[in-house]
């Protein structure tokens, strides 16, 4: 595929890192609030776009992940958007459950700032 179809035509064209994976970032589709970074392989991207639910590639475990299948925050994806090099998607979701994405037990997984290089818990 050349640079002009890549960037400015209708067909979808992932381009992988060398491991297979692509960047995915969630928001919130209501409020914006970025929710977490996570990576999808070939799979789940077309398991998310079959099934209208988010489903991650986990480097740490090695296997595929539906969001919220042990946890119930299940992403349910509003609009999925891929970045105009096609390496990198942005999913707006609505997230079930108690509304929590991280692992942690905190709304985004972004819920901590750096000030004066330590690391500050905010809401």
């Amino acid at each position: 595929m050349d640079k002009h179809d890549l960037e400015q035509g209708e067909t979808l064209a992932p381009r992988y890192d060398a491991s297979g994976l692509i960047a995915a970032v969630a928001t919130h589709a209501d409020t914006g609030e970025v929710l977490m970074l996570a990576w999808m392989n070939a799979e789940a991207l077309e398991r998310t776009l079959a099934t209208g639910e988010a489903h991650y590639w986990s480097r740490s475990r090695g296997e595929l992940w539906h969001k919220g299948a042990t946890s119930g925050q299940v992403q349910t994806v509003d609009e999925l958007r891929i970045d105009c090099d096609q390496d990198a998607v942005w999913l707006k979701v609505r997230p079930q459950g108690d509304g929590g994405a991280c692992h942690t037990g905190a709304r985004s997984c972004f819920y901590r700032a750096v000030e004066g290089g330590r690391l500050v818990r905010r809401p």
